[in-house]
């Protein structure tokens, strides 16, 4: 203020001394520098309050936005409590706590509370803390054991658990022993019931202690030391729960008014949150409104890293650049959260809310701020548990964040991350991350794709290309830091990749119906849907068997798991096919569910095998039991019904009614309820065999599945028999028919009719006639007719499928390599179009010419390098395997060249074959197509000839032409062959390349530069013809450019996409880098 009010000072007007002159410069000096603290201070104040102005606009535009994606208000009746809760659980886990004390007054010390996390119809979440459910388990009462017995048992188990728990500090271990009667479900019992004991413990850990102290022996008065079998012991506790209170996956459930408590002190996010006793609760059916969805909130993310050249990001090191996300309501077609919080700014995305931030950790702060707000029940995302999740809690745990893991419902409960392993028969063995984020469910699309559909490739694009057709730009990692390093449109482009990376599983979650089929599974199976992602078949089947066992009084036993088979059984009946092409119809007879049929109708169960024991002890009338061609025996219906017939006979029923349902609805949303439900009734009925036969499963019975499969071969050997001696010349039919194939569940009959009408008919009465002979519920249907049909071998085979006499329905192939996945593209595509060509056009000269020129194009380096590449599934480590395998080989080497993006266990690996040193081996050809392509190594033409396409091309055309492996794979055809030149790496690093002739291709002297003495003279055409083959090449190049470009989303922007699975990728790198080839021999021609 100093300096500005000396400014304002008028001038003197007597003339100054020197002195005073001398002071008044000094003072003006003085002046001077005041002005420019004052500017500086002006300056910095201004940028405080800009600061402060901003943080506080971005502050309000942070509240409005929170605003927008909170649930809807509670209303005044659930504020009161004046109204019963109704909701759709969708997540059930319980926790270790204390014992309510109002609700339960009686009890104290630790105790376990089920917590059960929904949505209610009005899209409020819910916390539902549920208590007194108690864990226990049954033993076998020893004969002869009185009250005063089992009390001294009780005593004698509580000194030893405390033995083992002596860190646990519970009141009483074993709560109570309770003498019940029911029945183990393990064979044919005549007696109604025994006595059991019922063990009920404190905690759900301590029942596998008290199980293990049992199985080992205890030493009782009077009995000695006496070892006990446990029954039910190793049913989770969260299940069981479920099961006693009739609760199944993904139904709704009700808390009458006045029987719930508001929670003191909220320990989650949810907008309801109570506490209730668990015989309270009431469980509605998943029928008529209770078979609704209610409006889930359902987030899609994705997120960018910004690696280290030639580094795959790693958290320790490299920052979150970009989240990306979508918010949806189940049933609603588009989101209405649609966001992207990016590292620095980004130009405006259309219909995007963007949000940019200064730091990685506001960016991370801002995502978990918008998780809680937003309050999701299911997050999805495309890997999400095994990198996008993983990921940003370890980048937050670097960068010292300790409230960011805060992500799931619970207040203070951290997210969890820990390595887990998958294993199945059906899938493999897949290695995973295992999240733990209470309340909210985890959908990751890569996992739920990979275990319903068997796809070449389980990439984003190659997913989305395959069900959406439509792909994505693939950005290498390596090119993810020059975008975010770049300025705010670099970045805007980056913003929209990570979008649509969020968006297509979203897409996929939609077109595939996962959530319907999923919930209606759960609802099906009884199990939680949590469990649908995380775990096997058995569980599923286990669940229904002791929701009836527990109906039927009866009690199921722990199976000893001896880690290794126990025995084999022989499997189902193929019967020897009759190989050729069948160019009259052939008609296909079909068992309806035959393996659930068989154990309906022969009432096979665990409850009613009869032990070879039993069987002489008995003596039991033949007219009373089932002999089977195995050599077991189960007692009929009419002395005890099967609990598995049982499960069998509701699963089919329920899907009758649901697929006559699903032909009256009228509104999409319930079509798609309805169509996954009799989907997931269907694959539960397939699944109960398997639980049997599984010997390394929870209750495996190889005399049921045994029993199984020997009828079936019986049933199949039997329907051939009965069509061959009916339908035939001397029964009064026009021809003899003739059973060339039987496979597991079907028979394939020629009737020498000639046209399909007739096959028809004919196929419906031996499906008529033959279905009497068997019990019910065994039916053969007819189908479908193939014409023609090209009968290979054992379960290969292809046709024209026809469900209506006048048009056929499509072309079907079965174990041919249209429909196997490892095999390159080249095989699909050449054994589809020769397919069409044979059973289509009946054009048999233009099917083999097509393959002859196949075969040329392949040898002269003629064929899209995407054409060639062979993907295999990496289901164990290199030391696992007894031989070395190519893609194993290849995964091993592309570890040692950059660990980060090399395939891990479950990834499926691309690779090509490469020319060798003779005698090389395959394995030690395997190479990564991009490698390739970057190196411009040369293919090996000959082993996709001998060893890709040989075998299928004999194996369809042996049948149709005599001399098959001569007429294809040998002549004129095959005798060109042109190998492309290695790049300058290897030994062609010390080798000199020599010019050539642009005409002819002799070589020429350094003088001569373009051309040979000998072509001198067509100098003018030669030179027309370099022209016109750059024109060419740049037209083809431009043109796959401009298709990547429109892939991408934009016409004005390079193309960075690098997908491997995609071939337009492939082809663009080819053209690319003929193109580059081209110019260099354009630019040789010297005027």
């Amino acid at each position: 203020m100093k300096a500005a009010n000396a400014r304002k000072r008028p001038p003197s007007a007597v003339t100054p001394s020197p002195q005073q002159q001398q002071k008044k410069q000094h003072a003006t000096v003085e002046e001077d520098v005041d002005e420019d603290i004052f500017l500086e201070e002006t300056l910095l104040q201004y940028d405080e309050d800009t600061q402060v102005l901003r943080e506080l606009e971005e502050k309000h535009a942070i509240a409005e936005r929170l605003c927008k994606w909170k649930r809807p208000p509670l209303s005044q009746a659930y504020l009161s409590q004046s109204q019963s809760i109704i909701f759709q659980q969708l997540e059930i886990d319980y926790v270790i706590g204390e014992s309510h004390k109002e609700l339960l007054p009686k009890s104290s010390g630790a105790a376990a509370i089920i917590r059960i996390f929904g949505v209610t119809r009005e899209g409020h979440s819910v916390c539902c803390h549920v208590h007194g459910f108690e864990p226990y388990f049954y033993i076998s009462c020893p004969a002869g054991m009185g009250p005063d017995d089992i009390s001294r048992f009780h005593q004698i188990l509580e000194d030893r658990m405390k033995e083992a728990n002596r860190s646990n500090r519970v009141p009483k271990f074993v709560l109570r022993i309770e003498m019940v009667h029911r029945k183990s479900i393990m064979y044919y019992q005549q007696q109604s019931s025994q006595p059991f004991l019922k063990i009920v413990v404190a905690l759900p850990t301590m029942v596998t202690t008290c199980r293990g102290i049992l199985d080992r022996g205890i030493q009782i008065d009077g009995l000695g030391m006496k070892s006990f079998m446990t029954y039910e012991s190793n049913v989770l506790f969260a299940l069981r729960f479920m099961i006693d209170c009739g609760i199944v996956g993904g139904n709704w459930i009700e808390v009458p008014v006045g029987k719930y408590k508001k929670s003191a002190k909220n320990i989650s996010y949810s907008q309801l949150e109570f506490d209730c006793l668990y015989s309270d609760l009431i469980s509605h059916k998943p029928e008529g409104e209770f078979s609704k969805m209610a409006p889930f909130r359902i987030l899609s993310f994705d997120i960018e890293c910004a690696g280290r050249k030639g580094h795959f990001p790693e958290p320790i090191h490299d920052p979150v650049i970009q989240v990306a996300n979508l918010v949806t309501l189940q049933g609603q077609d588009q989101p209405f959260v649609r966001n992207v919080m990016t590292l620095n700014s980004c130009a405006p995305i259309v219909g995007v809310d963007v949000m940019s931030f200064e730091t990685e950790r506001q960016v991370l702060r801002a995502w978990r701020d918008f998780v809680r707000e937003v309050d999701p029940d299911i997050i999805i995302g495309y890997n999400i548990c095994n990198f996008d999740l993983p990921y940003l809690i370890r980048r937050a745990e670097v960068l010292g964040m300790a409230e960011f893991p805060i992500l799931g419902r619970i207040r203070n409960s951290r997210a969890r991350v820990k390595d887990a392993t998958f294993s199945s028969r059906q899938l493999g063995t897949r290695e995973s991350k295992e999240i733990t984020l209470e309340g909210r469910v985890q959908f990751d699309l890569i996992q739920a794709v990979q275990r319903d559909y068997k796809l070449s490739s389980y990439s984003l694009n190659s997913v989305s290309a395959h069900f959406l057709n439509e792909q994505k730009e693939d950005v290498h990692h390596s090119i993810i830091s020059d975008l975010q390093n770049g300025n705010s449109e670099t970045r805007r482009r980056l913003a929209v990749y990570c979008l649509k990376d969020a968006y297509l599983p979203q897409r996929l979650l939609d077109k595939l119906m996962f959530i319907y089929n999923y919930v209606e599974m759960a609802r099906v199976t009884g199990v939680p849907i949590s469990f649908l992602l995380a775990r096997g078949q058995s569980i599923k089947v286990l669940s229904q068997l002791l929701r009836k066992a527990k109906e039927k009084n009866l009690v199921l036993p722990n199976a000893k798991q001896a880690g290794t088979e126990q025995g084999t059984f022989e499997g189902a009946t193929v019967l020897e096919p009759r190989a050729g092409f069948y160019e009259k119809p052939i008609a296909t007879l079909d068992f309806a569910s035959l393996y659930p049929s068989i154990m309906m109708a022969y009432n096979l169960c665990y409850c009613t095998l009869v032990t070879p024991d039993d069987v002489r002890k008995l003596n039991l009338p033949p007219e009373c039991v089932h002999k089977t061609p195995s050599g077991e025996t189960f007692v009929k219906s009419n002395l005890q019904k099967g609990i598995l017939p049982e499960i069998l006979e509701e699963l089919l029923g329920a899907r009758k009614r649901a697929k006559a349902d699903l032909k009256e609805a009228k509104d999409p949303l319930e079509k798609a309820v309805l169509d996954g439900r009799q989907l997931a009734l269907k694959i539960s009925a397939n699944s109960v065999y398997g639980f049997t036969g599984a010997t390394i499963g929870q209750l495996p019975c190889l005399e049921i599945s045994s029993s199984v499969t020997s009828y079936g071969r019986q049933m199949i050997e039997h329907t051939k028999k009965l069509v061959e001696d009916k339908f035939k010349v001397l029964g009064g039919y026009q021809h003899n028919a003739e059973v060339i194939y039987g496979d597991t569940d079907s028979v394939m009959v020629q009737f020498g009719v000639p046209t399909v009408e007739e096959a028809m008919i004919l196929g419906k009465e031996a499906a008529d006639f033959i279905s009497g002979t068997f019990i019910k519920p065994i039916k053969l249907e007819f189908e479908k007719v193939y014409y023609p049909y090209l009968l290979i071998s054992k379960k290969r085979y292809a046709g024209l499928l026809w469900t209506n006499p006048d048009k056929f329905d499509k072309m079907d192939a079965k174990g041919i390599e249209t429909v196997r996945r490892d095999n390159c593209l080249l095989v699909k595509n050449l054994v589809t179009e020769s397919l069409h060509k044979l059973l289509i056009d009946r054009d048999v000269p233009g099917a083999v010419q097509y393959v002859k020129n196949t075969i040329s194009d392949l040898l002269m380096n003629r064929m899209d390098l995407s054409l060639l590449v062979i993907t295999k599934g990496l289901t164990k480590t290199g030391d696992d395997y007894e031989v070395k395998t190519a893609h194993v080989e290849l995964a091993e080497r592309m570890r040692k060249r950059d660990a980060a993006t090399a395939p891990t266990m479950g990834d499926r690996v691309p690779y090509v074959i490469i020319k060798g040193a003779k005698g090389a081996k395959a394995y030690e050809k395997s190479e990564d197509p991009i490698y390739v392509l970057e190196n411009n190594i040369p293919i090996d033409p000959h082993y996709y000839l001998e060893n890709q396409i040989s075998k299928p091309l004999l194996r369809i055309f042996e049948p149709i032409l005599k001399n098959a492996s001569k007429e294809l794979l040998q002549g004129s055809h095959t005798r060109s062959i042109s190998i492309s030149t290695p790049s300058n790496s290897g030994i062609m690093k010390f080798a000199k390349k020599q010019l050539t002739c642009l005409g002819c291709k002799a070589l020429i002297s350094e003088s001569d530069r373009t051309l040979c003495k000998h072509c001198k003279g067509r100098e003018a055409e030669l030179y027309c013809k370099s022209v016109a083959n750059v024109a060419d090449l740049e037209k083809l190049f431009g043109r796959l450019w401009t298709q990547c470009q429109e892939c991408q989303g934009s016409l004005h922007q390079d193309v960075l996409c690098t997908s491997r699975d995609c071939p337009i990728f492939y082809r663009r790198k080819k053209a690319q880098k003929d193109m580059a080839e081209a110019k260099t021999q354009l630019d040789r021609w010297n005027f």
